[in-house]
């Protein structure tokens, strides 16, 4: 992997036994920017800083142990993805990540964010060589080299510039109203170190509850902050996936009749994986992760098998509420 974690450019490379990273470029505030060298770089400070980003003072093997005693499925899946762990990503990165992130897909979140990047922040190193493998027409694959640009994500003073109506061309859509009312507001109340500050919290649903006054800010999106950047480790973003594991594996009566995530089905959901795991919102993330269809193969069959069942059960369950329904309608 290549690119930027806050001002540092890294490339960086998983091996059966360890990670190992590269400094590509070090840029002014970032984790070793200490001296006026700038070949000369504290390799411990950037070290310590990964050591922090990706969370590594947490042990995963007492996690994961814990975890499996109180849950079949879990004990199952964890020795297929091992050493899964959360970042501590940057709040301010992530607020706005997430703002872009809502009803979006993958392939356009990214492009959004590397736009907003390029807009907004500073570039921190140009040429770097990538290599695409494209597929023929005939089948056959041809390797292409590329040349990118790295740029750091925005502060809340680089943001400042911005407007509404820049956002929009750039592609944001209603978004875009979204950000400057959140960065207008991130301000008021004391910018990047007030969301610092919430990492002090033990309490998610306070963390959640201050984050809902941001715009663009659900408490699907709240929960996803507090859990990636704020040390919320017990923060359970609930969307309909996670409701569907927690129906499937905990609690089938869960939705009772409602037909959507009300707030109080979304606590219910979130104090399912509370009352069963340490350190919740890292279990349910193991748990999501491998529902994943990227993740199919490495599961165990039975796993897979009970997955598509509990599946077709429901699109039949819905299949036969929708003819219920249309046969009611008719008849009225």
């Amino acid at each position: 992997w290549i690119g930027p974690i806050q001002n540092l450019v890294l490339s960086i490379k998983e091996t059966e036994t360890t990670t190992l990273y590269r400094v590509l470029h070090c840029g002014t505030n970032s984790p070793s920017d200490d001296n006026d060298n700038d070949n000369d770089i504290n390799i411990q400070d950037v070290t310590d800083f990964l050591r922090q980003y990706f969370q590594l003072e947490t042990p995963l093997e007492p996690l994961y142990t814990k975890w499996s005693k109180n849950d079949r499925r879990l004990a199952k899946i964890a020795p297929c993805i091992p050493g899964l762990r959360l970042i501590r990503q940057d709040p301010i990165e992530c607020i706005f990540s997430f703002i872009c992130s809502s009803n979006n897909n993958i392939p356009r979140i990214t492009k959004m964010l590397s736009t907003f990047r390029e807009r907004y922040g500073q570039k921190l190193i140009d040429g770097i060589p990538m290599r695409t493998t494209e597929e023929g027409e005939g089948g056959e694959e041809s390797t292409n080299t590329h040349f990118m640009s790295i740029y750091s994500f925005p502060t809340l003073e680089e943001l400042q510039s911005a407007t509404e109506e820049e956002l929009r061309e750039m592609g944001l859509g209603y978004r875009a109203k979204y950000i400057i009312q959140t960065r207008d507001l991130l301000i008021a109340n004391g910018g990047k170190d007030h969301l610092l500050s919430l990492r002090n919290s033990n309490d998610p649903n306070n963390v959640q509850q201050e984050l809902l006054q941001y715009s663009g800010i659900g408490p699907k999106v709240a929960d996803c902050v507090a859990l990636f950047s704020l040390d919320q480790v017990d923060a359970i973003p609930v969307d309909v996936h996670v409701q569907h594991i927690a129906s499937r594996d905990y609690d089938p009566s869960i939705l009772g009749k409602a037909k959507s995530l009300t707030p109080t089905i979304y606590k219910k959901v979130g104090d399912l994986f509370r009352e069963r795991f340490v350190y919740a919102g890292w279990a349910h993330s193991l748990l999501f992760v491998a529902e994943l269809p990227s993740f199919r193969d490495v599961l165990p069959d039975d796993v897979v098998a009970e997955m598509d069942e509990w599946r077709e059960a429901e699109m039949a369950k819905k299949a036969k509420e929708k003819k219920a329904k249309m046969k009611k309608k008719a008849k009225t």
